[in-house]
């Protein structure tokens, strides 16, 4: 009886992490290797996040991120450390001070003008409504 030979592969400690993007309903949640950058965990997180169709939609660049450990301290973790060297699961994705204020052509880009679309003054609105329903008549 010929016993066949296993191939044993080191994948290392998984761990499932929980990453919670500021403003959005829930976590994300995947499965990482212990010994993965934090980088490489930010950019998952980000495509994981454009996949599932979350709002507000963020944008893949990493640039514009920083993932805290809440129970570590305020610091952002260095993009170059490894995620189980923390020893949490949790973390906390947000976006960088600053990057909604980027300006293009001299038109501010970011959330301030898709938030701006649809403000308006309600005195405006109420009557243009007003002038609508005297002059049907």
């Amino acid at each position: 009886m010929l016993l066949s030979k296993q191939k044993k592969i080191d994948k290392g400690n998984r761990l499932l992490v929980s990453i919670t993007v500021m403003g959005s309903a829930g976590p994300i949640r995947f499965v990482v290797n212990e010994k993965e950058l934090v980088g490489s965990v930010m950019d998952t997180a980000l495509k994981s996040y454009a996949r599932e169709g979350r709002l507000p939609i963020l944008g893949s660049n990493l640039d514009h991120f920083v993932l805290y450990c809440p129970i570590a301290g305020t610091e952002a973790l260095s993009p170059w450390e490894a995620i189980g060297s923390f020893g949490v699961r949790n973390f906390m994705l947000c976006k960088k001070p600053g990057v909604d204020k980027a300006i293009d052509g001299g038109k501010q880009v970011g959330d301030a003008t898709i938030t701006r679309k649809g403000a308006g003054s309600w005195k405006a609105w109420f009557n243009k409504s007003l002038n609508l329903k005297i002059s049907s008549h």
